[in-house]
This record gives structure tokens, sequence and C-alpha cells, in this order.
């Protein structure tokens, strides 16, 4: 599971930006938290984040962001074949650098990760400059413990391994276009290369801003998962019993049972939100069966609040995430924005200030007057559209200071 995520230097963020999973010391939802018998000494890590602001405020780009990295690790790899993993929706998402100043178009763009597969964590970071790696480091240390242990560091052309990998004959020539890590799991079986970079491919990314993405379907054969699904669809009201793929037509068919008769209904005559519940459910099912990272821009995006809600709670839910999967998702619906859903920490703000620079913070680190945060009964919804946690431009945009 992921516990921090920073990055520099992408699209519209040009200084640091940091986007933190660990959970705040806060009461709220405290049995959603993910955590295990190996992690309670390092902190428990939050199942959803969500991230709200203006259109243009650099929403998507922090997704895109995290996206970004994955896809740098992952396409290589891919490419030849060599992954461990099964893709689930990952696309390529290019690096581009901040381009309202001189200086950062000719500086490298730098992601750091840290995340967590069983009992260790593990480090990774790479810097990346006209589509050549300048820098890149991949580190581990037990869960709860103290001292950090290196798997290789690379600067330029220069490569050190650690004691990890040191007693492995591996090459340390390798293209300056291609991430070492990539490059040792396409060319050796090392297992804290293979495990570190499963997890990276078993990460689905999606994007609900391009409309063509709603008609990306896919259905399970596996007749549990296949249950699951129709389950998930028959609590949302949704009276589908069954379906099928025609591979001759290639359209998928919905069955129900009207009056004791069994109808066929072809997806391109669903609704809008019907549809939109069959494309992203059994991405999300695999996520929480696998314990999987699910990154979705306007996960919102043509469903109904309770909709949402319902994914949402699938995620904060013990009994239903048991394997540690989260939700990373970009979303408008403000009815959602209550404390009935979402813990303080769990919701971000992203907006542009005054030198058009992307800057995000969490409802958590709000603090008034008084330095006091943002009380849990609070009316986040309300107090957003208010204008009180600096995140809400709308009308400002619209009319402008002067109306105000």
């Amino acid at each position: 599971m992921i516990r921090y995520f920073s990055f520099k230097n992408f699209k519209s963020y040009r200084s640091e930006t940091i986007f933190d999973f660990k959970a705040a010391a806060i009461p709220e939802f405290k049995e959603s938290l993910l955590s295990s018998i190996e992690s309670e000494k390092d902190g428990d890590i939050l199942p959803v984040s969500v991230l709200y602001g203006p259109n243009g405020g650099g929403k998507t780009n922090l997704l895109q962001a995290l996206a970004c990295l994955i896809s740098i690790v992952v396409r290589p790899v891919a490419e030849l074949e060599k992954n461990r993993e099964s893709l689930v929706l990952q696309h390529y998402v290019s690096c581009q650098p901040y381009l309202l100043d001189d200086e950062s178009q000719n500086e490298p763009t730098e992601f750091q990760i840290y995340f967590r597969i069983k009992t260790n964590e593990y480090r990774y970071y790479i810097a990346v400059k006209n589509g050549t790696v300048v820098s890149e480091s991949l580190y581990w240390r037990a869960i709860g413990g103290h001292k950090t242990g290196t798997v290789f560091e690379r600067e330029k052309s220069e490569i050190t391994l650690g004691s990890t990998i040191n007693k492995v004959s591996v090459n340390r020539l390798v293209n300056p276009k291609m991430p070492y890590l990539s490059f040792l799991a396409i060319n050796y079986n090392i297992p804290v290369i293979s495990e570190v970079v499963t997890w990276f491919e078993s990460c689905i990314i999606q994007s609900y801003a391009v409309p063509e993405v709603d008609r990306q379907i896919m259905m399970a054969d596996n007749v549990e998962l296949k249950k699951k699904i129709i389950r998930a669809l028959n609590d949302l009201d949704i009276d589908i019993m069954d379906y099928r793929y025609d591979t001759a037509e290639k359209e998928l068919y919905t069955r129900r049972i009207l009056e004791g008769k069994e109808y066929e209904l072809p997806f391109s005559s669903e609704s809008d939100g019907t549809k939109k519940l069959l494309a992203a459910l059994p991405i999300l099912l695999i996520a929480l069966q696998d314990g999987r990272l699910v990154i979705i821009d306007e996960l919102d995006a043509k469903l109904h609040p309770k909709l949402l809600r319902y994914i949402i709670r699938l995620f904060k839910n013990p009994e239903v995430n048991r394997r540690g999967a989260q939700l990373m998702f970009s979303s408008h619906d403000l009815t959602t924005m209550k404390n009935s859903v979402f813990r303080r920490d769990e919701i971000w703000f992203s907006a542009l200030d005054r030198n058009h620079e992307s800057k995000i913070y969490s409802l958590y680190d709000i603090r008034d007057e008084n330095d006091r945060h943002v009380s849990s009964s609070a009316a986040y919804d309300k107090q957003y559209m208010e204008g009180r946690y600096g995140a809400d431009p709308y009308l400002e945009n619209l009319l402008g200071e002067e109306w105000l």
C-alpha cells in the first residue's frame, strides 16, 4: 500500500508537492484505517483520498504525476512482455516539466514514493530530464524498523549496488533512458526487484474525464467475481441478473427478468449511470480482491451521489477491504464532502496560486485564526462553498474579485 508520494517540476506543479497517505491522530473512522500487526508500530494508512478543487487547479495533474511515475517503471517491462502482474487499465503519461518559467524547463522532473509490501517499506526515487534518467535510487527497511538498506543508487551512468543484490552478477551498464529498476526486472529474477516492480504493475489508473473511457468494459468470467459484480449492481437497485459478451457482435448484453420473462439489453442502450457502473465496478472489485491501488480522475462523473458513496464505503469497510486496497480520486461532487463519508485527512484540495503554480493541502492542515483545526462536526461542503478553505475560487473566477 502507498504511504507517501512527492514530486517536483511536473506540469502545473513547480515546487515539491507532497501527498501523504499516513493517517493523522484523529478519531473519525478509525476502524476503516489500513493497519496490520506489521505496520502498527509505524502508523495507519488511509484507504481513501479524494481531491477537490476548481477546473484548472491541478487535480488531474496531481493524479497524472503518480500515473507518470508508475508508467515510467512499468512501460519498458510491459513492452518486452516481462511483467509479472496482469496490467489493468494502465496508460502512459508523458513527463512534462513546469513550463511557465525558464529555469524549470531546463531542470529534471523528480518523483519519490514510499510504499509497503508485507513487512517491508520501500522508497523509490527517480529524476528524469528530456527522457533521460538523471538520478535513481531504491531503499528498503522493515516496517517499524530504523535501519535503511540500499538496493541500488544511480547518478547518471554511475550505479552502486547495495548488499541486497551485490552478490548477484548484474550488469551496471544501462540505456540512459531506461530506469535501472525496469532494467533489472527485465533481465534478472531478483526477489526484491520482482516484488517492487510487481507492486507498480498492480496499480490501476483510469480517467473518466475522457468520454471514451465509459465504453472500456472489463467484465469478469471468474464465477465468484461475476457474482460480486452482479450483487453490487443489485445493491444499487440496478436489477441486472446476468451479462454476457457477444464476440461476433463485439457487444456486451445485460440480462433482466420482468414478469417471469428474460430480456437482454445491449450495453449501448443502458443509461449513462449504469454504463459507468458497469465500467467501474469490475476494476474496483478486482482492486479490493487483490489489495491494489486505484487512481481515478473524475470518479463522480455521471454517478449519482448515492452510488459514489457506495464505492467509497467499499474501500472504507474492513470486512470488504481485507487486503489493503486504496482508492485515490478527484471529484466535483460536494454532496459527498461530509463528515459522514470522509475523515478530515482524507479530503484534499488543489488550486492555482497567484504565480500560476498548483498547490495542495488537506482539510486537516487548515487552521483558523486561533490555530485550531476544522472541527470534525463541521459542514465541510457548506464551509467549502463559503470559501473558508481557500480552494473555492468558483465565484471569484466567474465574476472577478471586484464583484465580491
